[in-house]
């Protein structure tokens, strides 16, 4: 059984879904001392040790836009879009960033780059407004900020993605903001094709994906089931997606009462469609870590650790080697990384 209560379901798993799902981050709290033979201290970093993003986020918090722009524009002009929608994403989480991109756009309107970045801002500091709150308890006040938000956000995004036409950023980020602005199921499903045509096979997207077909989100279980499996076997394997299906076993999880839940993800059906989906993605002989490859591991070793298959979460643990995301570990009650000390340590004699 969980070492940590499980976090209700329902609403409030909804708000902090749309809070903390949005794949922007992975947290900005300090590491705790290394528990005795364990390995790493568990720590939460956005950068994941990437002395340059880590350069960046500086640059980013003290609004000094003259000395990120050539990052960001050196990853506009990479192969796939994936870097500069990831670097977008981290950016975004700093607070500040609406204030230094509206003046950045007074000095260059044409620039398309600090549209986008204040476009990401703008969804997530509408979801800050709109705090992780059940529905019931978020104020008037508030919910006019978070459309109010989501509004710029939405205008911003289009004309980003109308002015760069191949870029993925904005296709992603729509994504998200669509859902907060309950667009309807067309306009996402429209969002994540156009997309996957300019990256296929995107990770970042196809989570935004799933979680548009949640039940919580409108969609239902059946469908978020079969999506995650359509994408794991549509990819080659090694690819990221086989996190699909572990993600939305853990969406299934969070959604069933006490007891049944435990039943559900160590029961043989879903535990070979755990292994399955591990053994075609992060654990087999073709997988290449890419940015953020930690979250995957995360929300694998949870899985496994929860479902009590303690050999195979070691595996994933080990690999980490105490790099945490938030996501999903926020599931269960707690501080992710004390959390996640509490499983990486019960399966550390395995």
């Amino acid at each position: 059984m969980p070492l940590f209560r499980r976090r209700s379901g329902g609403e409030g798993a909804q708000d902090r879904a749309g809070r903390r799902g949005l794949g922007f981050g992975f947290g900005r709290r300090a590491a705790e001392a290394p528990a005795a033979g364990t390995g790493a201290a568990p720590r939460l970093d956005p950068t994941f040790g990437d002395e340059t993003v880590r350069q960046v986020l500086g640059q980013a918090g003290a609004g000094d836009w003259a000395a990120l722009r050539p990052a960001l524009a050196a990853a506009a002009d990479g192969a796939d879009g994936a870097e500069l929608t990831w670097l977008a994403g981290a950016i975004a989480d700093v607070p500040g960033v609406e204030q230094w991109t509206a003046r950045a756009l007074a000095d260059a309107p044409g620039d398309a780059l600090p549209l986008l970045l204040s476009g990401a801002r703008h969804v997530t500091w509408a979801w800050e407004a709109r705090t992780g709150a059940r529905a019931k308890h978020v104020t008037e006040d508030q919910w006019k900020l978070f459309h109010e938000r989501l509004e710029v956000a939405e205008e911003q995004l289009l004309e980003a993605a109308e002015r760069e036409p191949g870029w993925l950023a904005p296709w992603y980020f729509l994504q998200i903001s669509a859902r907060g602005a309950s667009l309807g199921p067309e306009v996402a499903t429209a969002r994540f094709e156009a997309a996957v045509r300019r990256t296929p096979g995107h990770p970042g997207s196809h989570r935004q994906r799933l979680q548009q077909l949640c039940a919580k989100w409108g969609g239902s279980h059946d469908e978020m089931h079969e999506f995650a499996r359509s994408a794991m076997l549509a990819a080659p394997e090694g690819s990221p997606l086989g996190e699909l299906v572990v993600l939305a076993h853990l969406e299934r999880w969070l959604d069933l009462p006490d007891g049944e839940d435990h039943a559900y993800l160590s029961s043989p059906t879903v535990l070979a469609e755990l292994q399955e989906a591990a053994f075609r993605s992060v654990l087999h002989p073709d997988f290449v870590p890419a940015r953020g490859w930690q979250a995957s591991f995360n929300a694998f070793a949870m899985a496994f650790s929860l479902a009590d298959q303690r050999k195979t979460a070691r595996l994933l643990f080990d690999a980490l080697d105490g790099f945490v995301t938030e996501s999903p570990w926020h599931y269960l009650s707690g501080d992710p990384v004390k959390v996640f000390r509490a499983h990486r340590d019960r399966c550390a004699a395995y």
